[in-house]
């Protein structure tokens, strides 16, 4: 070579972090007289819901209103308002027209504020968020209004009717919440994207204190309040409800139930946003090994690659300690075998992964007794 060269090239290792999308939260619903229809606002803690859904009172514009009491100062979402008789938008076509381009809105939760009308909704429901998975690569989960008990019905009417509405339904991204206090939907939608809280936690977890703001106790037909046991009765059969407990001053929450199988993964929020965080970037790290030799089938690739696609899940099992207090990470810290590596031909290659959640105690049991028998 008759003269010499340096040749210095920057190489994308595509090793950066992800544009993260939990805790956002996407709003569909009817809006009042005066609300911008039809279009997508951004909005935060410090949007003035007036300006944009209307001074007139909306199902929507109040389930907002009770998620911006129960989010903390960090809230972040989006928000669509519908006409109920000659708008441009039904739910299913608002939300594709806010996750399709040139929108192309990425969030962790659909909130629809407007009653589902029947059992097949769910069917629907669930139908929207597959497609948002196939046609967008967007893990979405849909979290519905169902009617509460506006006093013409008795508690076992009510209770009889609502139940109806999930019986036989197989939906783990459908989460149905009664609005038995008029804002039980804005209210557990807060208490879940409160960024001072784990995403692996249940919205029944005490210490994140009692939830704000949930509307007045209704009473049925015959004068009666609601309690405890119609709220037990609905958790039972999947539905997302407040609770309360004897000697403790406020209101906290049950589980945030799915519509999954009795038997499935998923019949709790936690379990499935969990694996959808972990999903979302390992997603990404498949992606950037397409057509790349260095994932083969050789052993030093293979010990590599482990760790390599792993790695989002040992960042999520990371436990902090904050004043001699541990805080445990999104998961139990992954142990050897928990991914397999396995090479079907030379083009194509399967990666079995398993995360595991944390304990979570939601039933405490103390036995307590004298001991008559110490002396000294």
């Amino acid at each position: 070579m008759a003269f010499g060269q340096a040749l210095i090239y920057q190489d994308n290792t595509l090793s950066g972090g992800i544009t993260a999308v939990e805790r956002k939260v996407l709003y569909i619903g009817e809006g009042g007289a005066g609300a911008a229809f039809d279009q997508v606002h951004a909005i935060n803690a410090q949007t003035k819901l007036d300006d944009i859904l209307g001074s007139e009172d909306s199902d929507l514009k109040s389930n907002i209103a009770a998620t911006m009491l129960n989010a903390g100062a960090n809230f972040t979402g989006y928000v669509v308002a519908i006409k109920a008789v000659g708008g441009t938008y039904t739910w299913d076509t608002a939300l594709e027209f806010c996750l399709d381009a040139p929108n192309d809105i990425d969030v962790e939760l659909v909130v629809l504020t407007d009653e589902l009308t029947g059992a097949g909704d769910v069917d629907l429901y669930q139908a929207a968020c597959v497609s948002a998975q196939s046609v967008f690569a967007k893990y979405i989960t849909i979290h519905a209004a169902v009617a509460g008990n506006d006093g013409s019905q008795t508690w076992a009417a009510y209770a009889t009717a609502t139940k109806a509405l999930q019986t036989d339904k197989a939906a783990h991204r459908v989460y149905l919440v009664p609005q038995l206090h008029g804002n039980n939907l804005g209210v557990v939608v807060g208490r879940l994207i409160n960024d001072a809280f784990s995403l692996g936690d249940s919205p029944m977890r005490v210490l994140s204190g009692a939830v704000v703001g949930l509307g007045a106790t209704p009473v049925d037909s015959a004068g009666l309040s609601l309690t405890n046991a119609h709220l037990k009765d609905l958790a039972d059969n999947r539905f997302s409800v407040p609770q309360s407990y004897t000697g403790l001053d406020g209101t906290y929450w049950a589980d945030h139930s799915s519509l999954d199988v009795d038997i499935g993964d998923f019949k709790v929020y936690e379990n499935l946003r969990v694996l959808d965080y972990l999903t979302r970037r390992v997603r990404l790290k498949a992606i950037s090994k397409i057509a790349d030799k260095s994932l083969n089938s050789s052993a030093s690739s293979v010990a590599f690659h482990e760790g390599f696609f792993m790695q989002p899940i040992f960042d999520a099992s990371k436990i902090t300690t904050i004043q001699g207090e541990q805080k445990p990470g999104l998961v139990k810290k992954p142990k050897k075998g928990d991914i397999v590596i396995s090479w079907a031909n030379t083009t194509e290659v399967e990666i079995f992964m398993k995360a595991a959640p944390g304990d979570s105690p939601k039933k405490i049991s103390v036995h307590i007794s004298l001991d008559l028998n110490r002396l000294a």
